[in-house]
Order: structure tokens, then sequence, then C-alpha cells
């Protein structure tokens, strides 16, 4: 493992480097691994494992016909490598447990008299595991119980494969059965095309992805987006004034800088207006969200969430109660107004590419 500076603490992280695809694919060779659920991070994971060389198999509910046929039209063949739920459980080696986490109490039961001796139980996220009590997960102690977290959603970890590039990983071991549980780990982490990746726990990989979830990654930053945007408009901006000051500079220009050196260096690269005013105002807007931050962070750690999640997600009606929560956000005017902004995006990168043409077909003739 290569040791890292993580902000003055170093950490132990495992890159491909230390454990390249070849040496995933000889730990590996012997291994049948059925992705259980077809949905959010199932395609991605079993395509890019697929690609890679290991023996990949599907096991989806034949009743939730847009998975399987989705995964029809990514090339699993029923009967060959499609299989029900059951069956490819029955087949496998390593059980990757991929359906989403309000699914999970009632797809167990189907799952559960697959783990004989020796297999392993996979998981992208500690929620089944660590709340076991709510969500009924179990394995007997002959089995290993893994954990690889790609930080980033299925269709971000299939993109970035494709791109040639690695997405950052968590791994954990729960159970080491069969004493070679960590090798498993790291050879899928490695497969399903990480990039590097770090050690942690079920317990905290868990809790730092529901606070995350629900923080800075999707509920603040919506919930600050939508804040900004309303007092805008109710100051008389245009919507289009509004939603370029409060998404699409940030999601066009200023998180790309960030994302390069940090945002030390994109307050560098912004005008002398724009870092004092953000240096003055950073300290209040973190005096205003801490009180919330505490509040999440305590509602997670009590499982307060996790119920809610089980309970809320596994009713019958949720799907059509979530469209609805979704369609409400997207036919919001400030999303409306982004989506009319992004219409114009490809035009302009049309422009853009034919004004460039023109210029080397210009310096050409000179």
């Amino acid at each position: 493992m290569a040791k890292i500076d993580f902000g003055g603490v170093k950490e132990e992280v495992v890159t491909r480097a230390e454990f390249p695809l070849k040496k995933a694919r000889e730990v590996l060779k012997n291994e049948v691994i059925a992705v259980i659920g077809y949905g959010v991070q199932g395609p991605a994971q079993s395509l890019n494992m697929r690609d890679n060389g290991i023996r990949v198999i599907i096991g989806q509910d034949p009743r939730f016909q847009g998975d399987w046929k989705r995964a029809v039209k990514d090339g699993f063949e029923p009967g060959k490598t499609l299989f029900d739920i059951e069956e490819a459980c029955a087949k496998a080696t390593i059980i990757m447990v991929l359906v989403n986490d309000g699914a999970l109490k009632s797809v167990w039961p189907r799952i559960e008299p697959h783990l004989t001796k020796g297999k392993a139980l996979y998981f992208s996220h500690g929620f089944g595991w660590v709340y076991r009590n709510l969500t009924g997960v179990n394995a007997p102690k002959n089995v290993d119980v893994i954990l690889v977290a790609p930080k980033g959603s299925g269709t971000s970890v299939r993109r970035n494969f494709l791109a040639g590039v690695g997405i950052n990983s968590s791994f954990a071991v729960a159970q080491n059965a069969t004493r070679r549980a960590r090798q498993r780990t790291l050879a899928i982490g490695i497969a399903v095309g990480s990039g590097y990746l770090f050690p942690t726990t079920f317990e905290n990989e868990v809790t730092s992805d529901l606070v995350g979830e629900r923080g800075v990654l999707m509920g603040a930053l919506a919930g600050i987006m939508e804040a900004q945007y309303d007092v805008l408009r109710k100051n008389g901006h245009s919507p289009s004034e509004a939603f370029n000051e409060t998404v699409e500079e940030l999601t066009q220009s200023l998180i790309r800088l960030v994302d390069e050196n940090g945002m030390d260096w994109m307050y560098s690269n912004c005008s002398a207006t724009a870092q004092r005013g953000a240096l003055d105002w950073k300290p209040r807007f973190k005096k205003a969200v801490m009180p919330v931050f505490n509040q999440l962070y305590k509602a997670v750690k009590s499982q307060a969430e996790a119920a809610r999640v089980i309970k809320v997600c596994g009713r019958a009606n949720y799907k059509q109660k979530l469209d609805a929560e979704l369609a409400k956000m997207g036919n919001s005017e400030m999303w409306r107004a982004g989506a009319a902004v992004r219409s114009l995006r490809p035009r302009e990168k049309a422009k853009a590419n034919l004004a460039t043409a023109a210029g080397v077909k210009g310096r050409g003739k000179n």
C-alpha cells in the first residue's frame, strides 16, 4: 500500500501500480461473480468487470422488465449470463448485492439460502450490513463479507472507465472466512474501475455516505442553489441571470478549478472582488449550516435515517411518489431555466468548432 499525506494525516491507499489488473484477473480467475440488481451501480460495475475479462452473470427479477431489458440490451443473455436472483446466487462464488437499500429487506430471503461455505457477499454500500437489525441481512461465519464503494454514481463509474480513468473507491472487510477476503476485495475494486482504493469500515462508509448525500453532495447543494436563485428572482433578476450566477458558473467553470488544484487555487484564479467577498462570507455560511450538519450526523448515527429509507422506499407506491417529487423539482422555474441554458451549449460548441476550423484553414493558407 502507498502512504499518502491527506492534509497532514498519512493514510495508506492501494493504487493500480500496486494491484494491477493482471493481478486482479489472477485472483478472480476461478470466481463467478453474480451482480444482483441491474439498476444504478449494477450496470456500471458488471460492464466494467466484463470488459476487464472477469466472469460476470446478472441476477435480476424478471418482473422488473425495465432493468431486465436493459441487461439484455447490454449483452447479457437469458439462461447464459442473465438469470433470476436465486439461480444467479446459486451459480456464483461472489454475490454482489447492488439492489437499492429500500429493497434489501424483501430481496434478502432470496439471496441468503445460497450463501454456502467459501462464497463472498459483496456490497457497494455499508447500509445493508450495518443496519442488519432493520434490513434482515445476515451471513454465516463461513463466508467472506466485503465492500467496495465507488465514490460516484453508476453513470460516473462507467464514464470514467470508458474514458480510461478511474474513480476513487473505499474498501472494507467485515468477515474474512476464507483468509483471502482482502485479495478478493481489492481485485474486484480494480476490476470495477477504481483509480485507487482507500481502507474504511462498513460503519464509517455508510455514515459518511449518508451524511454526504444528504449534505454537500446533494441535499445541501440543491437547497443552497434554490435559496440563492429565489433571492435573486425576488429582487428582479431574470431567470437566465439567476440561473447562470447560481448554477451554470459553478458547474461549468468554478468547480472544475476546484477539481484541478483545490479551493484556494480556485479563489486565486478569480477576481479580487470575488476573492474578498468569498473569504468574508464563508465563515457566516459555515456558522449557519454547522447546526444542521450536527443534526444530520446524529440522525444518521441513531439509525433514524436508515429506518426512514426502509420505511418510505419500501412502500409499494414509492416509485410514483418519487416521480412526483422529482417532477416538481424538474418543473420548477430554476430548472426549467437550466434546461434552456443547457440547450444553448451544443449550439455554442458547434460555433466554436466552426470558428476553430476556420482559423486552422486560414493559417494553413498563409
